[in-house]
């Protein structure tokens, strides 16, 4: 019989031999991937899955608080890596928000065009990427593009192929101003419907965009809507309040009360439509003589309740932060609501955030940027919406091999497969010579991850 104490000796002891055993070395050196990965300094691997054809990493990043004073404390930035090849094409997604909680395997349009390597980042600030304690002032476009920088810099070890950078909306802003700051990180941009918000109080734009968008009959019925809610704020505040009440939506925190949340949500609820509908939904438009809970819900459905509170809004305090301080924010006139306002300041970046994260605008970051989009960007390509109200404040691309391309009819889901035929083929035939593969390269789409719009649940966003 062999003794308790010689038993767990030799079962460490066979544990060992399994562990060094040939077979089991061979396995880990197999993995040449897993190993470049974890030897790039700051890098973690915290989780993967397999895919067919794919490989699929979340992983974190350490990140300086301040780059202009790196040895002042860090955060860890979280990103997600989709591994195909390590000489293919990579593209570099700028979220311009939060990843998932729990990130899935998913690839952008230009991933997919170029049957590319994708890595997805988490915009700094948002959670769980955040500093703590957090120093907000450390929150703007240099720091976030040099985020970008040094993560690209540390991947271009592992991987040798192009780089191609991609974002949506306010992705799309960010990779515009990486592209400002670092020109010679990537070879290439395409930014999706990114407003180019230049002169913060110069927003004719959007209403000339609201005065042609769809039909008169549309346009009429949504005014009409918004002024019927307004006439029954009492009624309309109520339920509200009572829905509030029921699921624990406060709004002292951020927009300060309920009736300023709603008086916000039915200003929203028009450029809502826009954003994410289409001219087919026009005949779902409540008319005028509509109930007050077909008014609410269909609002409710558009734009949403539950935002313009304490918890919708804190998650996206980042978001409204930069566009307070930097981004700047659409202003409109809303002529149609004339003596039907409380609140005639309220339409801004800063209403929704604490009092303590307010700021003053300073227009020459965005100045800076158009300028130099203007006269001196190269290889950008711009995608826009026709029916989109974050398309009608635009950036004007340069000469040197950039170009614009509006999809006929889309909204703020726009991409390069709704363009026409023509420009989708010459937008696409631009980006596969950027990224050097060929121009009759076949998309793995449909075998591959989900495509992902970039946009995400942000309709009512600000």
């Amino acid at each position: 019989m062999v003794s308790p104490v010689k038993y767990r000796l030799l079962a460490i002891a066979t544990s060992l031999l399994v562990a060094l055993s040939p077979a089991t070395v061979a396995h880990a050196a197999d993995d040449p991937l897993l190993d470049q990965l974890r030897a790039v300094p700051g890098l973690s691997v915290v989780s993967e899955t397999q895919g067919t054809g794919y490989r699929f990493f979340v992983l974190t990043y350490r990140q300086p608080a301040d780059h202009r004073h790196p040895g002042a404390g860090g955060f860890d930035q979280r990103l997600t890596l989709l591994h195909r090849s390590n000489t293919a094409p990579t593209v570099l997604y700028t979220n311009g928000y939060g990843l998932a909680a729990s990130p899935r395997a998913t690839q952008t349009e230009p991933t997919s065009l170029l049957n590319g390597n994708q890595v997805s980042v988490e915009h700094r600030f948002f959670t769980p990427s955040r500093p703590a304690p957090a120093d907000w002032s450390d929150l703007d476009i240099w720091q976030e593009a040099t985020d970008e920088h040094r993560i690209v810099t540390a991947l271009k070890g592992v991987y040798s192929g192009r780089w191609i950078q991609t974002g949506a909306s306010k992705g799309g802003m960010t990779s515009v101003y990486h592209r400002r700051f670092y020109p010679g990180d990537v070879d290439g941009v395409v930014a999706y419907v990114a407003p180019d918000d230049v002169i913060n109080p110069a927003d004719a734009a959007y209403d000339t965009f609201f005065d042609a968008v769809g039909t008169q009959s549309c346009r009429t019925a949504l005014d009409e809507v918004q002024r019927e809610a307004l006439r029954r704020r009492d009624r309309l505040v109520a339920h509200l309040e009572a829905d509030a009440a029921a699921n624990g939506w406060t709004f002292s925190r951020s927009i300060g009360s309920a009736d300023r949340s709603f008086e916000m949500t039915v200003l929203d609820s028009v450029w809502a439509f826009w954003q994410y509908s289409t001219a087919a939904d026009c005949a779902a438009v409540p008319a005028g003589t509509a109930t007050d809970d077909e008014l609410y819900g269909w609002i409710d459905t558009v734009a949403g309740w539950s935002f313009y509170t304490d918890q919708g809004l804190e998650p996206y305090f980042p978001y409204y932060y930069q566009a307070a301080s930097q981004l700047g924010w659409p202003s409109l006139r809303f002529e149609h609501l004339r003596g039907l306002r409380h609140y005639p300041d309220l339409y801004t970046a800063n209403s929704s955030l604490p009092a303590e994260l307010r700021r003053a605008h300073n227009p020459l970051p965005m100045l800076d940027v158009d300028f130099w989009v203007r006269t001196a960007a190269e290889r950008m390509l711009f995608v826009y919406g026709q029916n989109d109200p974050w398309s009608a404040e635009r950036f004007t691309p340069s000469k040197r091999d950039s170009a614009l391309y509006v999809a006929p009819g889309a909204n703020h889901g726009a991409n390069i497969a709704r363009l026409s035929p023509e420009d989708a083929a010459q937008a696409t035939a631009a980006l596969r010579r950027w990224a050097g593969v060929p121009a009759s390269l076949t998309s793995v789409a449909s075998a591959g991850p989900p495509l992902d719009d970039m946009l995400g649940d942000r309709r009512r966003l600000r």
